[in-house]
This record gives structure tokens, C-alpha cells and sequence, in this order.
């Protein structure tokens, strides 16, 4: 099976990291007031993860982090060459791996769920697969 064409996961990858940027930037302004993003099928889940302790890291909301790291996955994105396949594959790498943890302490140690958080891990596992792809496929081509 052949892999798509890198203009192709490019866009996709722009796309996605382009949306990423929307959620986390939502979920940080309605933290910002100490409030929550709204569940939009009802529930209090998102205000739950948004108060406990693990909404915060060294201070800064997690979705600060999450809006850098989209916003460094979208510059990959965007250029051409192994340098930005492999920098885009690393973050995603990262950014991936948290989100993992962070499902995690949803499901197990908070037990709520946040659908704004889940909607940015599956972005996040997304972004991974397409950053994985391009690296697998076009790493040591021509931009």
C-alpha cells in the first residue's frame, strides 16, 4: 500500500493542528475566569476536570501547553523537508503520550469525563498518525 502524497498529509496535518488550536484556546478562555468549557450533551464533566488539580501544570493550564504545541505541530505542517517531518513526528509523539495520561487520570482518577479534552486527544492521536505517516514515508526524500 502506498502512501499518500505528502501535499496530502501536509494538509491534513494543517487542518487538524488548525482545529487543535481552536479547542485548547477554547478550553483556556473559559478556564480563564475560572470557569468551564460547557458540556455540549449536558453533564458536569468538563467542570470536574476543569477544577481538579491536574487541569494545571507548574501553574499554567494544561491547554496552554496544548495550544503551543498545536500551534508548533501547524509550522510543521506547513514546511517542507525532514527537519519539519521530524520535528512534527516528535511533538505529536509527545503531545500524544500526554494526552494518553491525561485520558487516563479522566477516567480513572478524576472519573469524569471532559468532551473538549476528549475531542483533543483523538485530534492529538490524529495528528500522531499523520506526523508518523509523513515521517515513515518521505523522511530522506526530496522537500
Amino acid at each position: 500500500m502506498k502512501a499518500p502524497a505528502e501535499g496530502t498529509l501536509r494538509g491534513v496535518g494543517t487542518f487538524l493542528a488548525t482545529f487543535g488550536i481552536g479547542v485548547a484556546t477554547y478550553i483556556a478562555i473559559a478556564e480563564s475566569g475560572g470557569g468551564s468549557p460547557v458540556c455540549v450533551a449536558g453533564g458536569h464533566g468538563c467542570q470536574t476536570v476543569a477544577e481538579s488539580s491536574y487541569s494545571h501544570l507548574l501553574g499554567v493550564n494544561i491547554a496552554i501547553f496544548g495550544i503551543f504545541g498545536y500551534v508548533l505541530l501547524l509550522a510543521a505542517a506547513l514546511l517542507r523537508g525532514d527537519l519539519a517531518r521530524m520535528t512534527g513526528f516528535a511533538i505529536a509523539l509527545v503531545g500524544f503520550g500526554y494526552s494518553l495520561y491525561l485520558t487516563y487520570l479522566e477516567v480513572f482518577t478524576i472519573e469524569a469525563i471532559c468532551q473538549w479534552c476528549v475531542a483533543s486527544a483523538v485530534l492529538m492521536t490524529l495528528l500522531f498518525a499523520t506526523n508518523s505517516l509523513r515521517m515513515l514515508a518521505y523522511v530522506g526524500t526530496e522537500p
